[in-house]
């Protein structure tokens, strides 16, 4: 989410109750209910009513922390958090009912596997989750259209072979969009730790003082050299 006006000020990214919050934990509530509804009785169409729920709420909730600036620490941790776990559901769901096959599931887990991998060697650096690129969102967005086509597909008639298709195109260029964002994730990753290794800590004896503060150094110096030749 986007910050706006004065919204970076520690007591303000602190809230927690807030309309895009609410609408993030609603979307996480309906993550079992989705698996209950495809899995179960397998009432597909209630269950894409709520993946179209997850979807508009996903886009709203963006919307509403700019215009209302309410964004906030729980916000960029709660709003991925609903939409992997949809992703998730949604795989696990069409792999058990033998729509797609275990291999696409494993190309988008072991994505995130790796990304949640870095976490601990970033923290070791001082540095938080990434923020969502462009190509992550982009990549949700194919597979968040490509997986309801896809319940769609495993029907009967012209419009179940026509959303079939169609919802494979979304899932190929969704796993590939989505391997792209992880790789620009592990250039930034990279850049960031290679400039923390290249900066030497404050109390470092090998650090050399920056050309601002060196003319401040050499004038105390002489100052000093001045006074212990005085006092001689």
């Amino acid at each position: 989410m986007e910050t706006r006006g004065d919204s970076s000020a520690p007591g303000r990214l602190d809230r927690v109750w807030t309309i895009p919050n609410a609408l993030s934990v609603a979307r996480l509530l309906g993550v079992p209910v989705f698996l209950w509804l495809v899995l179960g009785p397998k009432e597909d169409g209630w269950a894409l009513a709520l993946l179209a729920f997850a979807g508009i709420s996903d886009w709203l909730d963006g919307k509403i922390a700019r215009a209302l600036d309410q964004t906030s620490r729980l916000g960029q941790v709660l709003d991925p958090s609903a939409d992997r776990l949809y992703t998730f559901a949604t795989l696990i769901a069409l792999v058990l009912r033998d729509i797609v096959p275990w291999w696409v599931a494993a190309l988008l887990i072991g994505r995130d596997v790796l990304v949640v991998l870095a976490l601990p060697v970033l923290r070791m650096y001082g540095y938080g989750p990434l923020p969502v690129n462009f190509a992550g969102k982009a990549a949700t967005l194919c597979l968040l259209y490509a997986f309801p086509l896809l319940f769609l597909g495993d029907h009967h008639g012209i419009w179940a072979q026509a959303a079939y298709v169609t919802g494979w195109a979304f899932a190929i260029w969704g796993t590939g969009l989505y391997w792209w964002a992880g790789a620009l994730y592990a250039v930034q990753a990279r850049r960031l730790i290679a400039g923390a290794r290249s900066t030497p800590p404050a109390d470092d004896p090998t650090r050399r003082p920056s050309p601002s503060t060196a003319p401040e150094r050499r004038a105390t110096a002489a100052k000093d050299r001045k006074g212990a030749t005085s006092q001689q």
